[in-house]
Protein backbone atom coordinates (compact mmCIF):
# COMPACT_ATOMS: atom_id res chain seq x y z
CA UNK A 1 0.00 0.00 0.00
CA UNK A 2 2.74 2.40 0.64
CA UNK A 3 4.54 1.88 -2.36
CA UNK A 4 1.04 2.43 -4.71
CA UNK A 5 0.94 5.96 -2.22
CA UNK A 6 4.43 6.98 -3.06
CA UNK A 7 4.18 6.15 -6.57
CA UNK A 8 0.45 7.84 -6.90
CA UNK A 9 2.28 10.82 -4.93
CA UNK A 10 5.11 10.98 -6.86
CA UNK A 11 2.90 10.85 -10.55
CA UNK A 12 0.70 13.38 -8.81
CA UNK A 13 3.72 15.88 -6.99
CA UNK A 14 2.18 15.42 -4.00
CA UNK A 15 4.48 16.56 -1.56
CA UNK A 16 4.90 15.98 2.47
CA UNK A 17 2.47 17.72 4.89
CA UNK A 18 -0.25 17.56 6.36
CA UNK A 19 -1.89 14.02 6.20
CA UNK A 20 -5.06 15.29 5.60
CA UNK A 21 -3.76 17.96 2.73
CA UNK A 22 -2.41 14.90 1.05
CA UNK A 23 -5.69 12.54 1.17
CA UNK A 24 -7.30 15.44 -0.01
CA UNK A 25 -4.99 15.90 -2.95
CA UNK A 26 -4.57 11.82 -3.87
CA UNK A 27 -8.16 11.94 -3.74
CA UNK A 28 -8.67 14.93 -6.34
CA UNK A 29 -5.96 13.91 -8.72
CA UNK A 30 -7.28 9.99 -8.56
CA UNK A 31 -10.92 11.22 -9.78
CA UNK A 32 -9.52 13.48 -12.51
CA UNK A 33 -8.01 10.70 -14.07
CA UNK A 34 -11.28 8.95 -13.73
CA UNK A 35 -12.90 12.07 -15.45
CA UNK A 36 -10.36 11.38 -18.29
CA UNK A 37 -10.42 7.95 -18.61
CA UNK A 38 -14.76 8.84 -18.85
CA UNK A 39 -14.95 11.75 -21.03
CA UNK A 40 -14.66 9.64 -24.38
CA UNK A 41 -17.73 6.88 -22.72
CA UNK A 42 -20.27 8.84 -20.72
CA UNK A 43 -21.32 12.41 -19.65
CA UNK A 44 -22.72 10.91 -16.28
CA UNK A 45 -19.51 9.14 -15.13
CA UNK A 46 -17.77 12.30 -16.21
CA UNK A 47 -19.47 14.64 -14.15
CA UNK A 48 -20.00 12.31 -10.98
CA UNK A 49 -16.24 12.64 -10.80
CA UNK A 50 -15.68 15.72 -12.08
CA UNK A 51 -18.06 17.15 -8.96
CA UNK A 52 -16.17 14.73 -6.10
CA UNK A 53 -13.04 15.71 -7.42
CA UNK A 54 -14.37 19.42 -7.12
CA UNK A 55 -15.32 18.96 -3.74
CA UNK A 56 -11.94 17.55 -2.77
CA UNK A 57 -10.06 20.37 -3.97
CA UNK A 58 -12.74 23.04 -2.50
CA UNK A 59 -12.24 21.07 0.91
CA UNK A 60 -7.95 21.22 0.28
CA UNK A 61 -8.49 24.93 -0.37
CA UNK A 62 -9.16 25.59 3.38
CA UNK A 63 -5.86 24.04 4.59
CA UNK A 64 -2.63 25.66 5.04
CA UNK A 65 -0.31 25.91 2.96
CA UNK A 66 -3.04 26.75 0.21
CA UNK A 67 -1.95 25.33 -3.32
CA UNK A 68 -1.16 28.52 -5.44
CA UNK A 69 -2.66 29.18 -8.73
CA UNK A 70 -1.34 30.91 -11.12
CA UNK A 71 -3.08 33.15 -13.32
CA UNK A 72 -2.99 34.12 -17.40
CA UNK A 73 -4.30 36.82 -19.32
CA UNK A 74 -6.88 33.52 -20.70
CA UNK A 75 -8.14 33.19 -17.21
CA UNK A 76 -9.08 37.14 -16.93
CA UNK A 77 -11.30 36.52 -20.04
CA UNK A 78 -12.68 33.46 -19.36
CA UNK A 79 -14.20 34.45 -16.02
CA UNK A 80 -15.67 37.67 -17.25
CA UNK A 81 -17.48 35.62 -20.26
CA UNK A 82 -19.05 33.20 -17.38
CA UNK A 83 -19.32 36.42 -15.20
CA UNK A 84 -21.52 37.88 -17.97
CA UNK A 85 -23.39 34.56 -18.66
CA UNK A 86 -24.62 34.98 -15.40
CA UNK A 87 -25.45 38.55 -15.78
CA UNK A 88 -27.51 37.49 -19.18
CA UNK A 89 -29.23 34.52 -17.14
CA UNK A 90 -30.42 37.11 -14.10
CA UNK A 91 -32.02 39.34 -17.10
CA UNK A 92 -33.10 36.85 -19.37
CA UNK A 93 -36.68 36.73 -20.47
CA UNK A 94 -37.22 33.33 -18.93
CA UNK A 95 -34.39 33.83 -16.02
CA UNK A 96 -36.30 30.51 -13.92
CA UNK A 97 -35.17 28.72 -17.79
CA UNK A 98 -31.77 30.78 -17.95
CA UNK A 99 -30.65 30.16 -14.31
CA UNK A 100 -31.12 26.35 -14.50
CA UNK A 101 -28.40 26.32 -17.66
CA UNK A 102 -26.18 27.87 -15.30
CA UNK A 103 -25.17 23.84 -14.61
CA UNK A 104 -23.91 23.31 -18.11
CA UNK A 105 -21.83 26.82 -18.22
CA UNK A 106 -20.49 25.31 -14.68
CA UNK A 107 -18.60 22.89 -16.64
CA UNK A 108 -15.92 25.95 -17.09
CA UNK A 109 -14.51 24.94 -13.65
CA UNK A 110 -12.95 21.44 -15.00
CA UNK A 111 -10.17 24.04 -16.58
CA UNK A 112 -9.21 25.27 -13.34
CA UNK A 113 -9.88 21.81 -11.43
CA UNK A 114 -7.63 20.41 -13.83
CA UNK A 115 -4.78 22.46 -13.39
CA UNK A 116 -4.88 22.36 -9.56
CA UNK A 117 -4.17 18.77 -9.73
CA UNK A 118 -2.24 19.07 -12.67
CA UNK A 119 1.13 19.53 -10.47
CA UNK A 120 3.69 17.51 -12.48
CA UNK A 121 4.71 16.96 -16.28
CA UNK A 122 4.11 13.13 -15.72
CA UNK A 123 0.21 13.84 -14.58
CA UNK A 124 0.00 16.16 -17.43
CA UNK A 125 0.81 12.73 -19.76
CA UNK A 126 -0.81 10.27 -17.55
CA UNK A 127 -4.29 12.49 -18.03
CA UNK A 128 -3.76 12.93 -22.44
CA UNK A 129 -2.65 9.42 -22.42
CA UNK A 130 -5.95 8.22 -20.27
CA UNK A 131 -8.28 10.30 -22.63
CA UNK A 132 -6.60 8.54 -25.98
CA UNK A 133 -6.58 4.82 -24.24
CA UNK A 134 -10.36 5.26 -23.16
CA UNK A 135 -11.39 6.39 -26.71
CA UNK A 136 -9.96 3.12 -28.21
CA UNK A 137 -12.39 1.62 -26.27
CA UNK A 138 -15.96 2.71 -28.69
CA UNK A 139 -13.32 3.13 -31.54
CA UNK A 140 -12.20 -0.45 -31.86
CA UNK A 141 -15.83 -1.22 -32.17
CA UNK A 142 -17.11 0.92 -34.57
CA UNK A 143 -15.78 -0.34 -37.74
CA UNK A 144 -16.54 -4.12 -36.08
CA UNK A 145 -19.85 -3.19 -35.35
CA UNK A 146 -20.33 -2.03 -38.82
CA UNK A 147 -18.78 -5.25 -40.43
CA UNK A 148 -21.48 -7.50 -38.25
CA UNK A 149 -24.50 -5.00 -38.68
CA UNK A 150 -26.97 -4.35 -36.79
CA UNK A 151 -30.98 -4.98 -36.77
CA UNK A 152 -33.68 -5.01 -39.58
CA UNK A 153 -33.41 -3.20 -42.74
CA UNK A 154 -36.06 -3.66 -44.99
CA UNK A 155 -37.13 -3.22 -48.63
CA UNK A 156 -39.24 -3.66 -51.45
CA UNK A 157 -41.96 -2.31 -48.86
CA UNK A 158 -46.02 -2.66 -49.97
CA UNK A 159 -47.99 0.87 -49.63
CA UNK A 160 -50.60 -1.52 -47.47
CA UNK A 161 -48.30 -3.27 -45.53
CA UNK A 162 -48.43 -2.79 -42.02
CA UNK A 163 -44.86 -1.16 -41.74
CA UNK A 164 -45.17 1.23 -44.66
CA UNK A 165 -48.56 2.55 -43.12
CA UNK A 166 -46.37 3.23 -39.61
CA UNK A 167 -44.54 5.35 -41.65
CA UNK A 168 -41.39 3.19 -42.68
CA UNK A 169 -39.50 3.62 -45.82
CA UNK A 170 -37.34 1.12 -47.80
CA UNK A 171 -33.54 0.86 -46.54
CA UNK A 172 -35.15 1.88 -42.68
CA UNK A 173 -33.33 -0.66 -40.37
CA UNK A 174 -35.72 -1.36 -37.26
CA UNK A 175 -33.19 -1.63 -34.60
CA UNK A 176 -35.23 -2.61 -31.39
CA UNK A 177 -38.76 -3.39 -30.60
CA UNK A 178 -40.17 -1.99 -27.30
CA UNK A 179 -36.61 -1.06 -26.20
CA UNK A 180 -35.07 -4.34 -26.93
CA UNK A 181 -32.67 -4.92 -29.77
CA UNK A 182 -34.03 -7.40 -32.32
CA UNK A 183 -32.20 -9.45 -35.52
CA UNK A 184 -34.71 -10.79 -37.50
CA UNK A 185 -38.42 -10.12 -38.62
CA UNK A 186 -39.96 -12.89 -36.45
CA UNK A 187 -38.79 -10.50 -33.35
CA UNK A 188 -41.47 -7.84 -34.63
CA UNK A 189 -44.35 -10.43 -35.04
CA UNK A 190 -43.51 -11.88 -31.81
CA UNK A 191 -44.06 -8.71 -30.05
CA UNK A 192 -46.91 -8.10 -31.65
CA UNK A 193 -48.74 -11.20 -30.77
CA UNK A 194 -48.56 -10.52 -27.27
CA UNK A 195 -49.44 -6.62 -27.29
CA UNK A 196 -51.81 -4.78 -29.83
CA UNK A 197 -49.46 -1.90 -30.39
CA UNK A 198 -45.22 -1.90 -30.32
CA UNK A 199 -43.29 0.81 -30.60
CA UNK A 200 -40.14 0.21 -32.97
CA UNK A 201 -37.09 2.44 -32.64
CA UNK A 202 -35.46 2.62 -36.45
CA UNK A 203 -32.83 4.39 -37.98
CA UNK A 204 -32.06 6.37 -41.19
CA UNK A 205 -28.17 7.73 -41.97
CA UNK A 206 -28.99 10.85 -40.14
CA UNK A 207 -32.04 10.19 -38.01
CA UNK A 208 -33.36 8.09 -35.10
CA UNK A 209 -37.09 7.78 -34.64
CA UNK A 210 -39.76 5.82 -32.90
CA UNK A 211 -43.05 4.99 -34.32
CA UNK A 212 -45.69 2.25 -33.09
CA UNK A 213 -46.59 -0.78 -35.17
CA UNK A 214 -50.15 -1.78 -35.22
CA UNK A 215 -51.10 -5.50 -34.74
CA UNK A 216 -53.98 -5.03 -37.12
CA UNK A 217 -52.14 -3.54 -39.86
CA UNK A 218 -50.50 -7.28 -39.84
CA UNK A 219 -51.59 -8.86 -43.54
CA UNK A 220 -52.12 -12.92 -43.37
CA UNK A 221 -49.23 -14.87 -44.54
CA UNK A 222 -46.67 -17.63 -43.60
CA UNK A 223 -43.94 -15.41 -43.34
CA UNK A 224 -42.81 -12.54 -40.98
CA UNK A 225 -41.87 -10.49 -44.64
CA UNK A 226 -45.47 -11.14 -45.77
CA UNK A 227 -47.24 -10.04 -42.77
CA UNK A 228 -45.51 -7.08 -42.03
CA UNK A 229 -45.34 -6.21 -46.39
CA UNK A 230 -42.01 -5.99 -47.11
CA UNK A 231 -40.48 -8.32 -49.39
CA UNK A 232 -36.81 -8.64 -48.50
CA UNK A 233 -34.30 -7.42 -45.59
CA UNK A 234 -30.50 -7.88 -44.00
CA UNK A 235 -28.48 -6.55 -41.31
CA UNK A 236 -27.60 -2.83 -41.32
CA UNK A 237 -24.18 -1.50 -42.43
CA UNK A 238 -25.11 2.30 -43.07
CA UNK A 239 -25.49 4.44 -40.11
CA UNK A 240 -23.49 7.56 -38.85
CA UNK A 241 -21.48 5.89 -35.98
CA UNK A 242 -22.33 7.59 -32.48
CA UNK A 243 -20.23 5.86 -29.83
CA UNK A 244 -21.28 5.36 -26.25
CA UNK A 245 -22.89 8.92 -27.10
CA UNK A 246 -26.49 9.63 -27.95
CA UNK A 247 -25.84 11.53 -31.09
CA UNK A 248 -23.26 11.21 -33.87
CA UNK A 249 -22.29 15.17 -33.60
CA UNK A 250 -21.52 14.81 -30.20
CA UNK A 251 -19.72 11.70 -31.04
CA UNK A 252 -17.85 13.43 -33.31
CA UNK A 253 -16.96 16.69 -31.63
CA UNK A 254 -15.31 14.87 -28.81
CA UNK A 255 -13.34 12.68 -31.42
CA UNK A 256 -11.78 15.54 -33.04
CA UNK A 257 -10.41 16.60 -29.67
CA UNK A 258 -8.80 13.33 -28.40
CA UNK A 259 -7.65 12.73 -32.12
CA UNK A 260 -5.75 16.01 -31.98
CA UNK A 261 -4.02 15.15 -28.49
CA UNK A 262 -2.77 11.65 -30.56
CA UNK A 263 -1.66 13.93 -33.46
CA UNK A 264 0.28 16.53 -31.28
CA UNK A 265 1.80 13.11 -30.19
CA UNK A 266 3.14 12.05 -33.34
CA UNK A 267 3.90 15.18 -35.15
CA UNK A 268 5.77 17.06 -31.95
CA UNK A 269 7.61 14.03 -30.93
CA UNK A 270 8.55 13.22 -34.65
CA UNK A 271 9.38 16.91 -36.11
CA UNK A 272 8.98 19.41 -32.90
CA UNK A 273 11.57 21.98 -32.96
CA UNK A 274 15.15 20.91 -32.17
CA UNK A 275 14.49 17.02 -32.85
CA UNK A 276 17.26 15.04 -34.28
CA UNK A 277 15.68 11.98 -36.79
CA UNK A 278 18.92 10.26 -35.41
CA UNK A 279 18.29 10.50 -31.92
CA UNK A 280 14.75 9.76 -32.23
CA UNK A 281 15.30 6.54 -33.88
CA UNK A 282 16.76 5.49 -30.65
CA UNK A 283 14.67 7.09 -28.41
CA UNK A 284 11.13 6.10 -26.13
CA UNK A 285 10.07 9.09 -28.27
CA UNK A 286 9.67 6.29 -31.57
CA UNK A 287 7.27 3.81 -29.73
CA UNK A 288 5.25 6.58 -28.20
CA UNK A 289 4.44 8.15 -31.83
CA UNK A 290 4.47 5.23 -33.12
CA UNK A 291 1.28 3.85 -30.60
CA UNK A 292 -0.37 7.61 -31.23
CA UNK A 293 -0.12 7.08 -34.86
CA UNK A 294 -2.14 3.62 -34.74
CA UNK A 295 -4.85 5.77 -32.34
CA UNK A 296 -5.40 8.76 -34.58
CA UNK A 297 -5.26 5.77 -37.35
CA UNK A 298 -8.16 4.07 -35.87
CA UNK A 299 -9.92 7.69 -34.19
CA UNK A 300 -9.96 8.95 -37.84
CA UNK A 301 -12.16 5.66 -39.04
CA UNK A 302 -14.19 6.50 -36.31
CA UNK A 303 -14.80 9.73 -37.02
CA UNK A 304 -15.58 9.46 -40.96
CA UNK A 305 -17.66 6.98 -40.20
CA UNK A 306 -19.60 9.16 -37.85
CA UNK A 307 -20.01 11.61 -41.12
CA UNK A 308 -19.57 14.34 -39.18
CA UNK A 309 -18.12 17.26 -42.17
CA UNK A 310 -18.06 19.92 -39.15
CA UNK A 311 -15.13 18.12 -36.99
CA UNK A 312 -13.39 16.40 -39.33
CA UNK A 313 -12.95 19.62 -41.24
CA UNK A 314 -12.19 20.89 -37.03
CA UNK A 315 -9.07 17.96 -37.37
CA UNK A 316 -8.15 19.36 -40.74
CA UNK A 317 -7.46 22.71 -39.37
CA UNK A 318 -6.06 21.55 -36.18
CA UNK A 319 -3.39 19.49 -38.27
CA UNK A 320 -2.48 22.24 -40.12
CA UNK A 321 -2.21 24.88 -37.17
CA UNK A 322 0.29 22.03 -35.78
CA UNK A 323 2.68 21.74 -38.74
CA UNK A 324 2.90 25.61 -39.01
CA UNK A 325 3.61 25.66 -34.89
CA UNK A 326 6.25 23.43 -35.79
CA UNK A 327 7.35 25.25 -38.55
CA UNK A 328 9.36 22.53 -40.21
CA UNK A 329 9.71 23.28 -43.75
CA UNK A 330 9.46 19.28 -45.10
CA UNK A 331 6.68 18.87 -42.76
CA UNK A 332 4.48 21.78 -44.39
CA UNK A 333 5.55 20.12 -47.53
CA UNK A 334 4.76 16.86 -46.87
CA UNK A 335 1.03 18.08 -45.42
CA UNK A 336 0.71 19.61 -49.02
CA UNK A 337 0.97 16.43 -50.38
CA UNK A 338 -1.12 14.56 -48.08
CA UNK A 339 -3.46 17.11 -47.67
CA UNK A 340 -5.78 16.67 -51.00
CA UNK A 341 -6.00 13.17 -51.43
CA UNK A 342 -6.79 12.80 -47.61
CA UNK A 343 -9.40 15.37 -48.09
CA UNK A 344 -10.78 13.63 -51.30
CA UNK A 345 -11.31 10.27 -49.56
CA UNK A 346 -12.92 11.27 -46.36
CA UNK A 347 -15.39 13.46 -48.32
CA UNK A 348 -16.27 9.88 -50.52
CA UNK A 349 -16.87 7.95 -47.28
CA UNK A 350 -19.07 10.89 -45.48
CA UNK A 351 -21.22 10.81 -48.84
CA UNK A 352 -21.26 7.13 -48.24
CA UNK A 353 -22.50 7.32 -44.62
CA UNK A 354 -24.67 10.53 -44.99
CA UNK A 355 -27.79 11.12 -46.65
CA UNK A 356 -27.28 12.11 -50.35
CA UNK A 357 -30.42 14.48 -50.33
CA UNK A 358 -29.50 16.00 -46.63
CA UNK A 359 -29.67 19.92 -47.20
CA UNK A 360 -28.59 22.99 -45.18
CA UNK A 361 -31.39 25.14 -45.36
CA UNK A 362 -32.33 23.97 -41.66
CA UNK A 363 -29.27 25.35 -40.49
CA UNK A 364 -28.27 28.69 -42.88
CA UNK A 365 -32.26 29.42 -41.72
CA UNK A 366 -31.15 28.84 -37.79
CA UNK A 367 -28.16 31.15 -38.55
CA UNK A 368 -29.93 34.03 -40.11
CA UNK A 369 -32.75 33.99 -37.01
CA UNK A 370 -29.89 33.84 -34.42
CA UNK A 371 -28.56 36.90 -36.29
CA UNK A 372 -31.30 38.74 -36.42
CA UNK A 373 -32.70 37.75 -32.67
CA UNK A 374 -28.80 39.10 -31.63
CA UNK A 375 -29.27 42.40 -33.18
CA UNK A 376 -32.69 43.30 -33.27
CA UNK A 377 -33.01 45.59 -30.05
CA UNK A 378 -29.90 47.21 -27.52
CA UNK A 379 -30.84 45.09 -25.08
CA UNK A 380 -30.32 41.81 -27.14
CA UNK A 381 -27.07 43.28 -28.35
CA UNK A 382 -26.18 43.66 -25.10
CA UNK A 383 -27.44 40.65 -22.95
CA UNK A 384 -28.90 38.66 -25.51
CA UNK A 385 -32.36 37.40 -24.54
CA UNK A 386 -31.39 34.50 -22.15
CA UNK A 387 -30.07 30.62 -22.34
CA UNK A 388 -32.63 28.51 -23.96
CA UNK A 389 -35.55 31.22 -23.31
CA UNK A 390 -36.40 30.79 -27.00
CA UNK A 391 -38.08 27.95 -25.71
CA UNK A 392 -40.75 29.84 -24.54
CA UNK A 393 -40.86 32.64 -26.74
CA UNK A 394 -40.10 31.04 -30.14
CA UNK A 395 -43.53 31.81 -31.63
CA UNK A 396 -42.99 35.52 -30.01
CA UNK A 397 -39.31 36.12 -31.76
CA UNK A 398 -40.87 34.01 -35.38
CA UNK A 399 -38.10 31.23 -34.91
CA UNK A 400 -38.29 27.85 -36.67
CA UNK A 401 -40.14 29.11 -39.48
CA UNK A 402 -43.06 29.90 -37.67
CA UNK A 403 -43.22 26.31 -36.14
CA UNK A 404 -43.12 24.58 -39.90
CA UNK A 405 -38.92 23.03 -39.23
CA UNK A 406 -38.02 21.70 -35.39
CA UNK A 407 -37.27 23.14 -32.12
CA UNK A 408 -33.54 23.53 -31.66
CA UNK A 409 -30.35 25.85 -31.40
CA UNK A 410 -28.44 28.38 -33.86
CA UNK A 411 -26.40 25.73 -34.94
CA UNK A 412 -23.52 27.88 -34.26
CA UNK A 413 -21.57 28.71 -31.00
CA UNK A 414 -20.92 32.10 -31.91
CA UNK A 415 -24.34 32.80 -33.03
CA UNK A 416 -25.79 30.78 -29.92
CA UNK A 417 -23.47 32.71 -27.88
CA UNK A 418 -24.03 36.42 -29.22
CA UNK A 419 -28.02 35.37 -29.40
CA UNK A 420 -28.72 34.18 -25.72
CA UNK A 421 -25.58 36.05 -23.76
CA UNK A 422 -24.85 39.42 -25.84
CA UNK A 423 -22.37 40.47 -28.50
CA UNK A 424 -19.98 41.10 -24.90
CA UNK A 425 -19.98 37.68 -23.85
CA UNK A 426 -19.07 36.45 -27.42
CA UNK A 427 -16.22 39.17 -27.17
CA UNK A 428 -15.13 37.62 -24.06
CA UNK A 429 -15.02 34.12 -25.51
CA UNK A 430 -13.13 35.01 -28.43
CA UNK A 431 -10.46 36.96 -26.39
CA UNK A 432 -10.34 33.59 -24.12
CA UNK A 433 -9.39 31.39 -27.21
CA UNK A 434 -7.33 33.97 -28.73
CA UNK A 435 -5.33 34.87 -25.47
CA UNK A 436 -5.03 31.05 -24.77
CA UNK A 437 -3.70 29.80 -28.35
CA UNK A 438 -1.13 33.12 -28.66
CA UNK A 439 0.56 32.05 -25.23
CA UNK A 440 0.62 28.36 -26.03
CA UNK A 441 1.73 29.49 -30.15
CA UNK A 442 4.43 31.60 -28.66
CA UNK A 443 5.81 28.56 -26.12
CA UNK A 444 5.42 26.01 -28.76
CA UNK A 445 7.36 28.53 -31.38
CA UNK A 446 10.39 29.63 -28.70
CA UNK A 447 10.97 25.98 -26.95
CA UNK A 448 14.56 25.21 -28.36
CA UNK A 449 14.68 22.29 -26.32
CA UNK A 450 14.36 18.61 -27.69
CA UNK A 451 10.76 17.66 -27.72
CA UNK A 452 8.93 15.76 -25.33
CA UNK A 453 5.81 14.33 -24.39
CA UNK A 454 4.32 17.27 -22.44
CA UNK A 455 5.46 19.52 -25.33
CA UNK A 456 3.40 17.40 -28.11
CA UNK A 457 0.62 17.53 -25.88
CA UNK A 458 0.92 21.26 -25.97
CA UNK A 459 0.84 20.97 -29.39
CA UNK A 460 -2.21 18.64 -29.90
CA UNK A 461 -4.17 21.00 -27.44
CA UNK A 462 -3.30 23.74 -29.46
CA UNK A 463 -4.48 22.03 -32.72
CA UNK A 464 -7.78 20.72 -30.44
CA UNK A 465 -8.88 24.57 -30.15
CA UNK A 466 -8.18 25.46 -33.25
CA UNK A 467 -10.31 22.70 -34.43
CA UNK A 468 -13.40 22.94 -31.71
CA UNK A 469 -13.24 26.68 -32.83
CA UNK A 470 -13.69 25.59 -37.02
CA UNK A 471 -16.13 23.12 -35.99
CA UNK A 472 -18.19 25.45 -33.47
CA UNK A 473 -18.37 28.01 -36.59
CA UNK A 474 -21.53 25.37 -37.72
CA UNK A 475 -21.88 24.02 -34.48
CA UNK A 476 -23.10 24.67 -31.20
CA UNK A 477 -20.38 22.73 -29.80
CA UNK A 478 -19.89 24.27 -26.28
CA UNK A 479 -23.58 24.30 -25.68
CA UNK A 480 -22.93 20.09 -25.90
CA UNK A 481 -21.73 19.10 -21.93
CA UNK A 482 -20.23 16.22 -23.59
CA UNK A 483 -18.30 18.34 -25.71
CA UNK A 484 -17.39 21.00 -23.40
CA UNK A 485 -16.31 18.62 -20.78
CA UNK A 486 -13.57 17.04 -23.12
CA UNK A 487 -12.38 20.70 -24.25
CA UNK A 488 -11.95 22.13 -20.95
CA UNK A 489 -10.06 19.22 -19.75
CA UNK A 490 -8.00 19.03 -23.03
CA UNK A 491 -7.26 22.77 -22.84
CA UNK A 492 -6.56 22.66 -18.87
CA UNK A 493 -3.17 20.18 -20.13
CA UNK A 494 -1.85 23.03 -22.54
CA UNK A 495 -2.40 25.47 -19.13
CA UNK A 496 -0.14 23.18 -16.97
CA UNK A 497 2.50 22.75 -19.20
CA UNK A 498 2.56 26.67 -19.44
CA UNK A 499 2.87 26.67 -16.20
CA UNK A 500 5.45 23.31 -15.45
CA UNK A 501 7.66 25.59 -18.59
CA UNK A 502 7.57 28.89 -16.49
CA UNK A 503 5.68 30.79 -19.63
CA UNK A 504 4.52 34.17 -18.63
CA UNK A 505 1.37 35.27 -18.21
CA UNK A 506 0.67 37.96 -20.45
Amino acid sequence: MKSVLSKLDQLAGIEPGSPLAAWLERGAFVFLLLMAASVPQSIAATQIAWLLGMTLSAARLFITPRPRFRFFAFDAFLLAFIGWSVLSAALSYEPAISLDKLRGVGLFLIFFLARLNLRTRSAIAAVAFLMIGSAMVNVVWQPVERIIGRGVEVHGLRADGALAKSGLANGDAILRINGKRISSPDEIISALEVNETAEATFNRPDIYRTLTLRRSDLASGTSAEERLGFASWKKSHRWRAQGFFGHFTTYGEVLQIIASLALGLVLGLTFGRGSALREFLKSQRLRIALVAAVCLALICVALLLSGTRASQLGLLVSGIVMVLAIGNRRLIALMLVVLIPAAAGGYYVVQQTRQQDETNEYRKTMWRDGIRLATESPRHLLVGVGMDSLKNRWQEWGLFDRGWLPMGHFHSTPIQIAAERGLPALLFWLLFLGAYVRSLWRYLRLGGDVPDVPYAIALGVLGGVAGFFTAGIVHNNLGDGEVAMAFYLAAALGAAELVKKNVSPE
